[in-house]
């Protein structure tokens, strides 16, 4: 089972070891890690994607709660919020495979950001399914370097995270 939270904590340093030093001593892994300031400078925003069975799952959200720093913690459910990734490829693309390249580019909406003489830079956004499809159809092509930002995510509709504890 994978899960998708989205939790708001105080704006503070020390905090983000505090959240990852609770998923290391507990043998938890986090699959993403995300962390921003969000409109509050007080408050930032992580977006923790971790796996396992329901009872580790349960588990890591009943420690998250714990923490003093964390004001809000909601699980992001797929039907019911929208998450994203952000990925930087650079390629090793020649003349005679550039347009190939741009073409699935394109059909993904993708970016192309940088060009060099024997290099090429993607930039594309989308939920990690898109992007490991991307990635797929990329599979002929030299992978110099690539970057994944990790999942971000709001839940959808009017509810809105209250900063004011």
């Amino acid at each position: 089972m994978k899960m998708v939270l989205s939790i708001l904590v105080e704006n503070t340093s020390g905090v983000l070891s505090r959240v990852s030093g609770l998923f290391s001593r507990r043998a938890f892994n986090i699959d993403s890690l995300s962390v921003g300031t969000t409109q509050n400078g007080g408050v930032s925003r992580m977006t923790i994607a971790a796996s396992g069975d329901e009872q580790t799952l349960e588990q890591i959200k009943n420690q998250l709660n714990k923490l003093v720093e964390v004001k809000e913690l909601v699980e992001l459910k797929a039907d019911s919020s929208v998450c994203r990734e952000l990925i930087l490829i650079k390629l090793a693309v020649d003349a005679a495979k550039r347009q190939s390249v741009v073409a699935i580019a394109d059909i993904f909406r993708a970016k192309i950001v940088d060009v060099g003489v024997d290099t090429m830079m993607i930039e594309l956004t989308g939920n990690q399914s898109k992007i490991d499809a991307f990635l797929e159809l990329l599979e002929g092509n030299e992978i110099l370097e690539l970057v994944r930002t990790g999942i971000t995510g709001l839940a959808r509709g009017t509810d809105i995270a209250d900063f004011s504890e």
